[in-house]
């Protein structure tokens, strides 16, 4: 990585910008072509899991619509997109026959954004489990994590020619914890030991994954992808000061220790209850094996109180989702993980915000002047901590367009691109403009917003 980049908010020549999605977030096309049912798809259709009752069934209609998409992609100067295969879309039941539609799919998909000059970066899993390996156990069957190897080998056979990166999962803190120990995402359940087991499995998957992608072409790279929220103490009490330690043990150690060989923190563990009797003989070094580079996905931090029902103070506003904006803690964490894991490249495969997209221009179009005051801020600590050594490769706004955001349905909005749900006319905010201006001069912008 060049180190001539500092805090002037300049980016080496060959930095990857790109935009993130995930399957079941644009996709739609539920039920087209032979797709099998997601546990989402099952948890949307439950009273009450969705905060404006909506579902998945036709998102963005990216299914349909990808060609235009990538037309969009395109205009804004993307060197590379982010996007996830959807595991049932792939074997319906999780496991056995493949449907050939499926796959037909992303060939397309891919073929069509190398033809456009844009890099695929495919995920292969981002939470859209298969309902019918959710009724054998889901995360918390060890049967699971060798079913992902199998589907991780089929889509990798086909689509292996064409990408040079693949990430196995996306977030397994989320999947293990808001799936099996919060219940706000699905499947629901709500019991911290199975949150621990299932996030175990999706370890033990990932490294299952990993060694079978390797095996049909060694040369590609493979790298995971983790969600970290740095969690600081709302005071120097004794008790603030566990709490946090807790929390960053669990969504911010957790994995990236057990991926580099320190086992999970036992303290932790222990605390919970944990008997890890889902540890089996060679289970860590299977997912320990070194990765190519770390996704990391980055949107707040926690403040945490050890006294119920305080609020904690914060320093920054608050995005549409309740987050604090707090562009430091992202610095902070660069150069914490590089200190601490030293991995060999990173991207940022995740970072952005959602906002009232109420204002608009004298055109009609979003004047998001608050989420590019958010790009800014995050981007100016990316490029210090590349002039600080860290080997930042590349950044992927989240996201490419406004989306079905999980338990929140359509309410919330973190798109560069408008989506009318009701047309679903894709627009370009303002903010997209202000991207595409920052990848064509390979550095940040200058502060427009009193223009």
């Amino acid at each position: 990585m060049p180190s001539d980049t500092s805090a002037n908010g300049r980016f080496p020549p060959d930095f990857v910008w790109g935009a993130a999605t995930s399957s079941f977030q644009i996709e739609g096309a539920a039920e087209v072509d032979g797709k099998g049912l997601s546990i989402w798809d099952v948890f949307c259709r439950r009273e009450g899991t969705i905060a404006d009752g909506s579902n998945g069934d036709v998102a963005c209609d990216h299914y349909h619509r990808f060609g235009d998409d990538i037309a969009l992609m395109s205009d804004l100067g993307l060197g590379a997109y982010r996007f996830s295969v959807a595991w049932p879309r792939v074997l319906p039941s999780g496991v056995g026959p493949v449907n050939q539609a499926g796959l037909d799919f992303y060939d397309q998909l891919v073929d069509a954004l190398l033809d456009a000059g844009i890099t695929p970066t495919p995920t292969l899993y981002h939470w859209d489990l298969p309902q019918a390996l959710d009724e054998t156990g889901g995360w918390l069957a060890r049967d699971t994590a060798h079913a992902f190897a199998d589907y991780a080998e089929i889509v990798a056979t086909r689509l292996g020619d064409r990408i040079g990166t693949w990430m196995t999962l996306n977030e397994p803190f989320v999947s293990a914890h808001h799936g099996y120990e919060t219940g706000e995402h699905a499947p629901g359940h709500t019991s911290m030991l199975e949150a621990l087991t299932a996030s175990h499995h999706l370890l033990l998957a990932h490294g299952l994954a990993l060694e079978r992608i390797r095996s049909l072409a060694p040369a590609v790279e493979v790298g995971v992808v983790l969600n970290f929220t740095p969690a600081d103490p709302d005071t120097d009490s004794e008790a603030d000061r566990s709490a946090a330690e807790r929390v960053n043990d669990i969504e911010n150690r957790w994995y990236a220790d057990a991926l580099t060989g320190r086992g999970y923190p036992e303290a932790t563990g222990d605390y919970y209850g944990w008997n890890r009797d889902e540890i089996r003989e060679g289970d860590m070094a299977i997912v320990s094996r070194p990765i190519d580079l770390l996704g990391i996905n980055y949107y707040t931090r926690h403040v945490i109180s050890a006294v119920e029902g305080h609020e904690p103070s914060r320093e920054g506003g608050l995005t549409e989702m309740g987050w604090e904006i707090h562009p430091a803690s992202l610095g902070r964490l660069l150069r914490w993980l590089h200190e601490r894991y030293a991995f060999a490249r990173y991207l940022i495969t995740e970072n952005g915000c959602a906002m009232p997209d109420t204002r608009r221009t004298a055109d009609g179009r979003v004047d998001d002047q608050d989420r590019i005051d958010f790009y800014r801020a995050h981007l100016a600590e990316v490029a210090s901590a590349i002039g600080a050594g860290v080997p930042v490769e590349g950044y992927y706004a989240w996201s490419l367009m406004d989306n079905f955001e999980w338990a929140h349905g359509h309410e919330k909005r973190f798109g560069l691109v408008e989506v009318d749900y009701d047309t679903l006319e894709r627009t370009p905010k303002r903010s997209a403009l202000w991207y595409r201006e920052l990848i064509e001069s390979g550095g940040l912008p200058e502060d427009r917003s009193e223009a």
